[in-house]
């Protein structure tokens, strides 16, 4: 049986170099024509497939939404349980996306205010539950640590991860490891804070309360 992946469908293809023109050149400053022309067909021909550039921004940003939370569920139920594994396949994942999708870290921060209201709040409702499968998993790691503080981790990695478009080339598989490193030692540093902030290191609780 053969492995090969799918060909990518005429609507994937134009949604992927809508992506990277949007990103590189922002939403307002590329054309259908151009979106057109980068797969191979008329401006018009397009509107066979999406209304307009609009439908195109939301269907990428409502859909890497959907496919994070989709994948970190299938990831959860495929760990068994066991936090650990869990949380190391969720990193693996969020890497993969990182890694895969630059262009579409760079849409979400640049063009989400664009979409619909409708759009918009449905990408904030995807992407709560996807930290909500995050927070569980750290919480029940660090069962001794609040749940304010663990969101507040799960964040900064997001943050960390999400990184990918300002970052020097390294490679894939050494980016891979080291992002792997940063998030592993980002979540194994709430291990000490509750004795930190709480000043049984010799320190007044400054680290608490600079968190909050």
């Amino acid at each position: 049986m053969s492995t090969r992946a799918a060909a990518p469908t005429r609507r994937e293809q134009i949604l992927s170099e809508a992506a990277r023109l949007f990103a590189e050149r922002g939403f307002h400053g590329v054309g259908v024509d151009e979106i057109g022309a980068a797969v191979g067909i008329s401006g018009p021909g397009l509107y066979r497939h999406f209304a307009g550039k609009d439908a195109m921004l939301a269907e990428l940003l409502v859909g890497i939404s959907e496919r994070l939370l989709t994948g970190g569920r299938r990831r959860v139920e495929e760990a068994s349980g066991d936090p650990a594994a869990v949380l190391a396949s969720l990193i693996e994942g969020h890497i993969d996306f990182a890694l895969d999708d630059r262009a579409l870290i760079t849409l979400h921060d640049r063009e989400l205010d664009r979409l619909r209201e409708a759009d918009r709040k449905l990408v904030r409702q995807l992407q709560r539950q996807y930290v909500e499968l995050w927070v569980e998993v750290v919480g029940q790691l660090h069962p001794e640590v609040g749940e304010s503080e663990v969101r507040i981790s799960v964040h900064a990695v997001f943050g960390l991860l999400n990184s990918t478009p300002h970052l020097a080339a390294l490679g894939r598989e050494a980016t891979e490891s080291l992002l792997r490193r940063l998030a592993n030692g980002a979540f194994g540093a709430l291990s000490g804070w509750r004795r930190v902030s709480d000043g049984r290191d010799g320190t007044d609780g400054s680290a608490r309360a600079a968190a909050e």
